[in-house]
C-alpha cells in the first residue's frame, strides 16, 4: 500500500506533529509512506529528524511581502495542488484544511473544529470537512461535532503518545536533559506550549498565574510559554496579551521554537503543565506532561473529560485555574501513576494498524 500524508507546514504543530509519528508508525508496520507538506520561509525539512524509511515531499513556499492571511490560504492550496502527484499513491491521507482543499478526494483527520472570521478560511474549512471521501476524528467530542454541523460519520482513531521518550525525560537518564532547563529558567515554573494565541487560551492563563503569584510562598513561581509557530497571524491577541501582563506587572518567559530533542527535558522539569485551550482535539501535549508524571491543569472541555478523565485538574475560568495551580504546586493531585498508565496505552502503533483499516475500507468502497 502506498499511502501520502498531506500536512500545511515543517514547524512543530500539533497536526505536524501527529502527521510524522503516525508515518513513522505505518513505515514501521510495512506501510511504503510519504509525507507531502509545503516549505514555509525556505524550509527543506521538518523540524525534526524523521525516519529515512519515510519519503518526504517539501515544496518550496516563499513568503510574500504584503499577503493576507487569506490570500496565504488560498496560494497554499495552488501550491500544493499544482506539486502533489495523486497517481503515485493508494491512499491520500490529509491533515488539515489547507490539505485537504488541495486534494479534495482524501481522507481527511480532523483534529480539531476552528471558528475563523477570514472569509477564506471560512470556506477552507467547510470544504474540508464536506469533500473528504472519509473522516477521521482523533476524539468521539469532536466526532460528535462534525456530525451536528456537517452530518457526516467520521471514524474516531485516538492519537498515539510517545509516552517512553517523555518518561525517560523524569527519570535518571533524563536528569541532564531537566538540569539544562532548570539552570536557565529555575526549578520552580509553569509550563505552556504552544505559544500565544486565542485558542491556547493564553490570557486567561496570565491572568490565573497573576492570581497565584499573589497568594503566599508563590511569588517565585515562573510562567513559561515555550513554541508558538502559526500559520495565522495573532499580533492583535499578542498585543492584547502584552498589554495585559504589563498591566498585571508580569514578565513571562518566551521560548519560541524548542528544538525537538530539549522538549521533553522543559516538560518534565516543570511543576506543572497549564493547558487552558478553548479548543483541542485531544490534548497530545497534556499527554506527554502525564508521560512525564507532571500534573496538568486543563480547560474543563467535553472533550479533554473524554481524553483524560480523572486524571487531570479541570477549571474554567481565571480564578478556577489559579486554585487548581495552587492545588498541584502543593502536591494535591491526581495519581501520576493512573497518568502515566493512561499516556502508555496510546500506542501510535496501534493507531497505525486502525489506520490501515480504514484505508483498505475505503479502497474496497471505491472498488465496489
Amino acid at each position: 500500500m502506498r499511502v501520502a500524508l498531506i500536512t500545511y507546514s515543517t514547524k512543530p504543530r500539533g497536526g505536524v506533529v501527529h502527521t510524522l509519528a503516525l508515518a513513522e508508525a505505518l513505515t514501521a508496520i510495512g506501510v511504503q509512506v510519504s509525507v507531502w507538506t509545503l516549505g514555509r520561509g525556505g524550509d527543506l525539512t521538518f523540524f525534526r529528524h524523521v525516519d529515512p524509511a519515510v519519503t518526504l515531499e517539501v515544496v518550496p513556499f516563499e513568503p510574500r511581502d504584503g499577503e493576507t492571511v487569506g490570500e496565504r490560504i488560498v496560494r497554499s492550496i495552488a501550491t500544493m495542488t499544482a506539486a502533489f502527484r495523486p497517481g503515485d499513491y493508494d491512499i491520500v491521507h490529509t491533515q488539515d484544511c489547507i490539505s485537504a482543499n488541495a486534494v479534495p478526494g482524501s481522507i481527511r483527520t480532523v483534529h480539531h473544529l476552528d471558528e475563523f472570521t477570514t472569509p477564506e478560511l471560512i470556506a477552507c474549512h467547510d470544504r474540508a470537512i464536506a469533500q473528504p471521501v472519509a473522516l477521521i476524528c482523533v476524539s468521539a467530542a469532536v466526532a460528535g461535532e462534525v456530525q451536528t454541523g456537517w452530518s457526516r460519520t467520521a471514524t474516531v482513531i485516538p492519537n498515539g503518545v510517545d509516552a517512553a521518550r517523555f518518561a525517560r525525560a523524569a527519570g535518571t537518564d533524563g536528569r541532564a536533559d531537566r538540569e539544562y532547563w532548570t539552570s536557565r529558567l529555575g526549578d520552580d515554573y509553569i509550563l505552556a506550549l504552544g505559544g500565544i494565541e486565542p485558542r491556547k487560551g493564553s490570557i486567561d492563563l496570565l491572568e490565573a498565574y497573576a492570581l497565584l503569584r499573589g497568594i503566599s510562598g508563590h511569588d517565585g513561581v515562573r510562567l513559561v510559554f515555550g513554541g508558538g509557530e502559526t500559520l495565522f497571524d495573532y499580533r492583535p491577541y499578542r498585543e492584547a496579551f502584552d498589554t495585559r501582563a504589563g498591566e498585571l506587572g508580569i514578565g513571562p518567559v518566551f521560548l519560541g521554537a524548542i528544538d525537538d530533542s530539549r522538549v521533553p527535558g522543559l516538560v518534565a522539569a516543570s511543576r506543572a503543565l497549564g493547558f487552558v485551550s478553548t479548543k483541542e482535539g485531544f490534548g497530545l501535549a497534556a499527554m506527554e506532561a502525564l508521560a512525564a508524571g507532571v500534573p496538568v491543569v486543563a480547560r474543563d472541555l467535553p472533550v479533554l473529560r473524554e481524553v483524560f478523565g480523572e486524571a487531570v485538574r479541570y477549571a474554567d475560568s481565571p480564578p478556577g485555574i489559579a486554585a487548581q495551580l495552587v492545588a498541584v504546586l502543593a502536591g494535591d493531585r491526581p495519581d501520576p501513576r493512573a497518568g502515566s498508565e493512561l499516556a502508555a496505552s496510546h500506542s501510535w502503533r496501534t493507531a497505525a494498524r486502525q489506520h490501515v483499516e480504514l484505508y483498505r475500507s475505503v479502497q474496497v468502497a471505491h472498488q465496489s
